[in-house]
């Protein structure tokens, strides 16, 4: 029932959040351990939870919701958590997002897990199949 709670405990003053990564079995604990320690270092003491979402053979998604009193500003309080976030991921050999995309908020990060060419690889992608540039400009890789 914890999505129900969401916009009391932010009426209440707390920023309440969710992100999530996948990985393999082998570096599971590491990447939790990665991004729990990014979480702490950019919040300071957060409460933070974890659970696996999605399982395969090969590894399975961690779904994180984080809940700390809110700043004055909780927009920049969750950026800041989530460039750490999304650094500590990329570093862990994780990937930057599962089952909720990619998107802007994503973007930068997606990219530095893909590196040059695999970016390169899906704007060229992107330009041929949309040369005008309209469908979700900006949203999975810079153009």
């Amino acid at each position: 029932s914890a999505p129900y709670l969401r916009d009391s405990l932010l009426a209440a003053g707390a920023t309440v959040e969710t992100l999530e990564t996948a990985g393999f079995w082998s570096n599971l604990p590491r990447l939790y351990d990665a991004v729990r320690l990014a979480l702490l270092g950019a919040l300071g003491s957060p409460l933070v939870m974890c659970h696996i979402s999605h399982v395969y053979e090969t590894g399975a998604s961690l779904y994180f919701t984080v809940v700390t009193p809110q700043e004055d500003d909780p927009v920049a309080q969750w950026e800041r958590a989530k460039a750490a976030v999304n650094a500590a991921i990329v570093e862990a050999g994780g990937t930057i997002s599962h089952h909720h995309g990619v998107g802007r908020e994503h973007r930068e990060a997606y990219a530095a897990e893909l590196g040059p060419l695999g970016v390169g690889i899906l704007q060229a992608v992107k330009a041929r199949l949309d040369p005008a540039g309209i469908l979700n400009p900006g949203v999975l890789v810079a153009r």
